[in-house]
């Protein structure tokens, strides 16, 4: 399931670089910059704050790196200019991909969307033109080797999910993705969290009405050009139709 958003794709990965690491780092920074900016500081009173914090802990970012994020983005400064995007495009086999990021320069952003999906056989799309194939979604992650040793079990722990109102799941090795209404969202977490359950992290993503096989040499094209939308440091995630 996390074959949808790039982002949990490289998540994953094992031995990131330290550049690789940094990068992660100064979006996930952004991330949390604009949830601060539109819900305050608290992330009690901050669904998306939180949502934020959590997505940054997943990939490891030091506490002391998350609370200068929010303090900077408490205060006057250059945060205040950021704005969230989201592009529509066509990747290589006709795959619907959905391209969010966060810039302090939209035109710019999209000029280098631009370039990097000409250079893969992609091409942007009007708005409107690929997110009628998608649905937002409440996305939950969890490793079932950080789950207590009476949660390592996959049918006991994918039936406590399902109990608490997950819409449907998906393994990945061992990383149970769980999806969910965007409105059911934070009580699917909050019920899991009440059983015992670990959450590694929560968020809204973007999941296709259907996914689409390819060819292996198409799968090979998508994963590069993947690859090179996230060195872009405005981009957030890459949402695709590509069946994982």
């Amino acid at each position: 399931m996390s074959g949808h958003s790039h982002a949990k794709t490289v998540k994953h990965k094992k031995d990131l670089s330290a550049k690789k690491r940094g990068q992660m780092f100064s979006k996930m920074a952004r991330l949390i910059s604009v949830a601060v900016r539109e819900g305050g500081p608290n992330p009690e009173n901050n669904s998306k704050l939180r949502m934020a914090i959590e997505n940054a802990r997943s990939f490891n970012m030091p506490n002391d790196n998350i609370e200068r994020a929010i303090k900077k983005s408490s205060g006057e400064g250059e945060e205040g200019k950021l704005e969230e995007f989201i592009f529509e495009a066509y990747g290589p086999g006709n795959t619907a991909l959905l391209i969010e990021g966060i810039t302090d320069n939209k035109n710019r952003a999209l000029g280098e969307v631009k370039k990097i999906l000409n250079q893969h056989n992609g091409k942007l799309v009007k708005e409107g033109g690929i997110k009628w194939m998608f649905e937002r979604k409440g996305s939950i992650s969890i490793d079932l080797k950080s789950q207590a040793e009476d949660l390592q079990d996959k049918e006991k722990l994918e039936l406590i999910v399902i109990e608490a109102g997950a819409e449907d799941i998906g393994w990945e090795e061992d990383i149970l993705g769980v999806y969910t209404s965007v409105d059911s969202l934070e009580n699917v977490k909050k019920i899991l969290e009440g059983k015992g359950v670990k959450i590694e992290s929560s968020t809204l993503e973007w999941k296709p009405k259907e996914e689409v096989p390819l060819k292996e040499k198409e799968i090979a094209s998508c994963k590069k050009l993947f690859d090179s939308l996230d060195e872009n440091d405005n981009i957030q995630d890459i949402y695709s139709n590509l069946k994982a």
